[in-house]
């Protein structure tokens, strides 16, 4: 894939990385003010939809009051031994 226009040029020992948003090919090191991503439009792309919980870590629902107290407590997961 080319490399975007805007982003800075390789150095001889720099890391080249694929972008988290677009897939581009980008320089991973201190001379890519953005990195990982290839461009501040990436960078902002990728905080936009953190703001807006497109992404989202699962987790499982906090007990109510009521549960705790009955004792109605959700089974917990094996433990891998």
């Amino acid at each position: 894939m080319p490399v975007k226009p805007d982003t800075p040029p390789p150095t001889p020992a720099a890391r080249q990385v694929r972008c988290p948003q677009c897939g581009t090919l980008t320089v991973y090191a201190a001379s890519n003010p953005w990195r990982p991503f290839c461009s501040e439009r990436c960078k902002s792309l990728d905080l936009g939809a953190w703001a807006s919980e497109s992404y989202r870590v699962p987790a499982t629902p906090p007990l109510d009051a009521d549960d705790a107290a009955s004792g109605d407590e959700p089974p917990s997961p094996p433990s891998a031994h």
